[in-house]
């Protein structure tokens, strides 16, 4: 029996399910826009998404999976006797378990927070608990860190711009708030930002993918620093994010369609440009950043530049998911990795435990998970009342 290609394809399963997780946790990012304006029907608004969150396959480079890829200096990991799991591996595995875990929660409390930066922490606190902080690239999570700070601002600013720009313009033609010319609007611009989205993200998983392949020996590089997902990984990606997006995170569509603010066609469109800026920015410099973080800044954007009352109680809980997103997620992944290198059996056993525990507690949220048909209710009474429309309760 081969271990190493056994926990290769466990993780790189694993790594699969994060993308599809992804997916669907940040489908609200370009979707609660145009179904919170009624300007395409939920599943029309998620199928359209999925399709374009797919394309970016055919034409965007690598820049950001080799950003991820390098975030744990597999090189400078300690060695294991040949024929044992590398280190390596067991870091991805444990990053995966802490990102996929964090996902999972925070879709299940409606909150809108970052995929990437569950990922990082969790490659973070794994690295750290295999090999030191040395074992970290520093350098690399540096860039997270500003982007953390940067991107929703750009967002945020770009929508307020926006806003005004277009309130301009509806002065200039006498249009109104809900006018078919923003409706377009916003469904063009809500696919440039599923293409961002898919961009980005599903690049994410390819570079711990690539470097799970590194680590069991699978992919050649000349270094740890310089890996290049192969082709059936850059369509495995973004098939996985296009599923995940196409299944609907819709207690999410619903908290950031309905609950930030009252959005209307043409303020709708204002937050897809403020979150299309930062996060194309960010992806043509190879920078891993949250789209989640970029299109709720901007929605929150687009309700201060029209006036629209932003509900900060919502924003409040978003942004202190947003704080402990990175340490949650690095806290499981330094745990998850002690528990791979236990004696004996024990690493087995207990690892094994430990991921089907994680995949029953996600199948059980799936199954009682808030539907589309749950948000299309809510709707009617968003619309009319211009007040927050909360979740129904967790499971």
């Amino acid at each position: 029996m081969d271990l190493i290609l056994w926990a290769t394809i466990i993780t790189v399963g694993l790594a699969l399910i994060f993308d599809f997780s992804n997916g669907f946790h940040d489908a609200a990012n370009a979707t609660a826009t145009v179904i919170a304006t009624k300007s395409l029907k939920p599943k029309t608004a998620v199928a359209i998404s999925a399709v374009f969150n797919f394309l970016p396959a055919f034409v965007i480079g690598t820049a950001v999976a080799n950003t991820i890829s390098k975030t744990v200096n597999i090189d400078a990991l300690p060695t294991v006797a040949e024929g044992m799991i590398p280190i390596g591996l067991r870091v991805t595995l444990a990053a995966l378990l802490g990102a996929i875990f964090w996902n999972f929660f925070t879709w299940a409390l409606g909150l809108p927070s970052s995929s990437s930066h569950a990922l990082i922490g969790g490659l973070i606190g794994a690295g750290i608990s295999a090999g030191g902080t040395q074992a970290v690239s520093w350098s690399t999570v540096s860039k997270t860190a500003i982007a953390i700070i940067a991107s929703p601002l750009i967002a945020f600013l770009v929508a307020i711009i926006a806003s005004w720009l277009i309130k301009a313009s509806q002065k200039i033609f006498k249009l109104d708030d809900d006018h078919e010319v923003f409706r377009w609007g916003q469904i063009i611009s809500s696919a440039f930002l599923s293409w961002g989205h898919g961009s980005n993200d599903a690049q994410k998983t390819m570079g711990i993918i690539a470097a799970t392949l590194y680590a069991s020996g699978y992919l050649v590089a000349e270094d740890a620093s310089k890996l290049t997902p192969t082709t059936w990984v850059i369509f495995s990606a973004q098939t996985a994010i296009a599923m995940g997006t196409f299944y609907g995170g819709w207690r999410i569509i619903q908290t950031m369609g309905l609950n930030i603010t009252h959005i209307t066609r043409a303020s709708g469109m204002a937050a897809n440009i403020g979150a299309i800026t930062s996060i194309s920015g960010a992806t043509h410099l190879g920078i891993p950043i949250s789209t989640t973080h970029a299109a709720a800044s901007s929605v929150i954007g687009s309700g201060v530049g029209t006036g629209h009352k932003v509900h900060l109680n919502t924003v409040g809980r978003m942004m202190s998911a947003w704080v402990v997103t990175l340490p949650s997620a690095g806290i499981v992944g330094f745990i998850t990795f002690k528990a791979t290198v236990l004696p004996g059996i024990w690493a087995f056993v207990v690892t094994g435990f430990l991921i089907v525990a994680l995949l029953a507690y996600a199948i059980r949220l799936m199954f009682s998970a808030t539907t589309a048909a749950d948000v299309e209710r809510a709707l009617p009474l968003a619309v009319a009342a211009s007040v927050s429309i909360e979740d129904k309760p967790a499971a």
